[in-house]
This record gives C-alpha cells, sequence and structure tokens, in this order.
C-alpha cells in the first residue's frame, strides 16, 4: 500500500495544491486507488527528473556566441487530424499507452511506424488492447494521430528531435530507446520499471550512409530522404 505521508509529499513535489496542503482526504480513497495514484505520480517525476536531465544536456552544449533567433530550425509540429478507423472507448481514469509495433515487438523507428498498438491501463493493469494503422503518416501527422486516438504516452525505439518536440507539443509523454515485446514493455511500464533511454535518437535528418545504429532504419533507408 502507498504511504500517504509520500504521497503528499509527491503532491508538494507536483505543485499539486489541494492534495499538498490537505483539501483532498486520500484516507478516504480504496488501496487500489492510493497505489494507482502513487504509480502516476512516480512517473510524473520520474518524467520530470529526465527533463531536467536532458535540460542540463542541452545547456551544457550551447555555442559560446551570441545567441540569435534567426539561426533557429523550425521543429516538426503535431498535425491535428482526423482518424478513419474506430477506435476504442476510453475510461474516464485510463492511462492510454501507444507502442510503435510490428510483428509483436517495438519498431525502432518513429518516423516509418505503419502500425501502433493502443494499450488502456487501469489500477496498473491492461484492460484493452488494439492495433491501429497510421496510413503511412509521417513524423508531424504520427503525433497528431496519437493526439486523435488519446494516447496518454508513447513507447517506441528511436525517435528524432523534431519528432520528441511534436508529441511534447501534443501532450504526450514519451518513453524512447525501448527493444522487445510490446506487451512486455506495456507491462513494465504499469508496474514503473520499464527500462527506457530519454537520449534514444533516430533522425533520418542528421545522419549519412544510411547508418543510424537501428536496423529497421537501414532497411527503410533512413539516411538521405
Amino acid at each position: 500500500m502507498a504511504d500517504l505521508i509520500e504521497l503528499y509529499e509527491k503532491a508538494r513535489l507536483l505543485n499539486l495544491q489541494n492534495l499538498a496542503h490537505g483539501k483532498i482526504d486520500l484516507n478516504r480513497e480504496t488501496v487500489s486507488n492510493l497505489d494507482y495514484l502513487d504509480y502516476v505520480f512516480s512517473a510524473e517525476l520520474e518524467l520530470r527528473r529526465q527533463a531536467a536531465i536532458q535540460r542540463n544536456k542541452n545547456a551544457s552544449r550551447l555555442p559560446q556566441r551570441v545567441f540569435e533567433p534567426s539561426r533557429l530550425k523550425p521543429g516538426i509540429a503535431y498535425e491535428p487530424i482526423e482518424i478513419e478507423q474506430a477506435i476504442m472507448e476510453k475510461g474516464i481514469n485510463t492511462m492510454r499507452i501507444a507502442v510503435t509495433y510490428e510483428n509483436g515487438e517495438v519498431f525502432q523507428h518513429f518516423g516509418h511506424s505503419e502500425q501502433f498498438k493502443l494499450y488502456d491501463v487501469e489500477e496498473g493493469k491492461i484492460v484493452n488492447e488494439q492495433v491501429v494503422d497510421t496510413n503511412g503518416s509521417g513524423h508531424g501527422a504520427l503525433a497528431g494521430f496519437l493526439q486523435a486516438a488519446k494516447a496518454d504516452a508513447l513507447i517506441c525505439g528511436g525517435i528524432g528531435m523534431g519528432a520528441q518536440m511534436a508529441l511534447a507539443d501534443a501532450g504526450i509523454r514519451l518513453y524512447a530507446g525501448v527493444q522487445g515485446s510490446a506487451d512486455e514493455a506495456v507491462k513494465a511500464l504499469a508496474a514503473g520499471n520499464l527500462a527506457y533511454d530519454p537520449d534514444a535518437r533516430c533522425d533520418h535528418h542528421e545522419h549519412h550512409d544510411g547508418d543510424c545504429g537501428h536496423e529497421h532504419c537501414a532497411e527503410h533507408h533512413c539516411a538521405g530522404n
């Protein structure tokens, strides 16, 4: 069972004022609800910790010259779209996790994903699954596709920085650098022990000679597109 003192402290760290100041009484909640709340709080705190690490890394790479906005290259904005195929209904307390999908495995290049597998998770358990076709959407459209599918998080292999920005813009949490079984990856995320790499990259705009470190990218001619 989740410790109430720890839950209130996590709420304070997440700036959830009503919880942190005791305006919401957690003593009335069921054990399963408290455990799920603890899982959500822990996952969000970890995401913020990883984001802070990434910001520090990026800051350390800044060139020693006057900042010029004109030098910035535009990212890949997500494109809001309508999905033609029927998507399963999503519950109010459901976390929907999308996985880049191919033959039961986590597909290793986000931008070439032809399918996603959607998993609905409630209280740490998978309650629904659905495989959906992306219809060959590009990076920005894929992020829009996931938002239209009401995905809260994405598990994938390699992904470029522009696509990461598009997902962030769409409000979708990212768990990159994952390999192996898609089902097992989602179970691990639901249990709070998914091994992922926030620095995983596979950006076909930044690779040469057809090699970006992933076999799938070589197969799909990731470089030079």
